[in-house]
């Protein structure tokens, strides 16, 4: 939006282009061989890259539409202008970051791969620029701070040169998987399988009398479940989908919601300790060799481990290992899974299946940080806006973008573009 509205902004990526970003990705899946500034999170696209693509939101916002029409004419399917719930697929993904990468930079933008800032210059609480790779130095007077929500290092720093920032709520859990054609046929009923349907998705939720509540969060029809860490010494899932969604099985988070006050600690970045915590407990679960553990459906209600796998071959490429999931979880948690899924099958018959897998852990739902903005999307430095998910004011593709763009509306408001070029519209000053 900046550079077509005759700016020349400069987009610093603290990860590789999305080719060189996919080969690492691929290698840490079959050997793994993590690559902390190459993986899921970090990386052209960022985490969305790799998911399932799903442009659903609950927004109401007419940037809405905007962000649609730049997706399909850097290639995405045209359907995802009118169809309900619109996806593109990590395959076609990979196209689109890439031409809107090249549009950037056809319309005067820089884009810098493999660039962190490791600093923010601040003089008098304001933005003075950034610090590079520990190196170069970037004045500017205006930042947009538009990290992932895994960008733990980043958020260290920031909190260390008084970025004002809280604990925000996110979810944790796991991912549960059963074969696409029980979902299909729950769903579909006697046109499962009808080829005018495709797979069939759900999203199912549960209030616990206890006080917690369980939901399904970001079902991926016919996907895989794949590594997501970013860190060394953890593990944590996501999801995943091709645009065909024609894989053997459907998964979906099972989470539950976590508070600051669970967290045990009021210091602000308290939310990614308590991350890292059920991540490694995970990874210790899994072998301490990056594969994932995962206990059948049925054991892990009746509270006993798994001796074997059944009917659904885990899709986590990796590998997993036969473990207790109450082990890399907290108690609460725990229990209102295991309180959820007899609810969910009431509505989904076959979801409590006992030979369905569950794998662990699910902790990057969302950030467990929110760094403190005013009305003018600018936080307690000036000229630096935190922006997007991973500044914990969106929760998806979508959201994110149209944040994005309230945030370039925001700054061309008060800059004047540095190039001569005729914009359409009132005459800016």
């Amino acid at each position: 939006v900046l550079a077509e509205m005759g700016y020349r902004p400069l987009l610093l990526e603290r990860g590789p282009d999305v080719d060189t970003r996919s080969e690492a990705v691929e290698r840490f899946w079959a050997t793994g061989e993590l690559h902390p500034e190459c993986n899921v999170q970090f990386g052209e696209g960022g985490a969305g890259t790799f998911s399932d693509g799903k442009l659903t939101t609950q927004i109401r916002d007419p940037r809405c539409r905007k962000i649609l029409e730049e997706m399909v004419e850097a290639g995405a399917p045209p359907e995802i202008i009118y169809v309900h719930k619109p996806h593109v697929g990590t395959d076609r993904l990979r196209t689109v970051v890439k031409n809107i990468r090249e549009k950037i930079v056809r319309l005067g933008g820089t884009v810098r791969f493999e660039s962190r800032v490791t600093e923010i210059l601040v003089e008098d609480s304001r933005i003075k620029g950034v610090a590079v790779n520990g190196r170069e130095k970037i004045p500017a007077e205006a930042v947009i701070l538009a990290i992932g929500h895994s960008a733990r290092d980043t958020f260290a720093m920031l909190y260390e040169k008084g970025v004002r920032m809280t604990p925000k709520p996110f979810s944790i859990g796991v991912r549960v998987e059963h074969p696409q054609q029980l979902i299909n046929q729950a769903q579909h009923k006697k046109f499962a399988g009808h080829p005018r349907l495709g797979a069939a998705d759900y999203k199912l939720a549960y209030h616990s009398p206890r006080g917690r509540s369980a939901y399904t969060f970001c079902m991926c029809p016919g996907g895989v479940v794949v590594a997501a860490t970013s860190e060394e010494g953890c593990v944590c899932t996501n999801g995943m989908s091709l645009y065909a969604r024609n894989g053997e099985n459907a998964n979906s988070a099972i989470l539950v919601g976590v508070q600051p006050e669970d967290y045990g600690s009021g210091h602000p970045l308290a939310g990614v300790e308590f991350q890292r915590k059920w991540e490694r407990k995970a990874y210790e679960l899994g072998g301490k060799d990056y594969c994932a553990p995962a206990q059948l459906v049925g054991d892990f209600l009746a509270d006993r481990p798994s001796t074997g796998l059944g009917r659904v071959r885990p899709s986590y490429r990796k590998g997993v290992r036969l473990a207790e999931l109450k082990n890399a979880l907290p108690d609460y948690v725990v229990e209102t899974i295991r309180e959820a899924i007899p609810e969910f099958d009431k509505k989904l018959r076959g979801f409590n299946h006992p030979e369905a897998v569950l794998t662990g852990v699910e902790t990057r739902s969302s950030s467990p940080v929110r760094i403190v903005r005013d009305e003018n999307f600018e936080s307690s430095i000036k000229g630096l806006f935190p922006a997007g998910e991973g500044a914990g004011y969106a929760g998806g593709i979508v959201s994110a973008a149209v944040d994005g763009i309230k945030v370039a509306e925001t700054v061309a408001g008060r800059y004047s573009p540095l190039t001569a070029r005729q914009l359409p519209g009132p005459k800016r000053r």
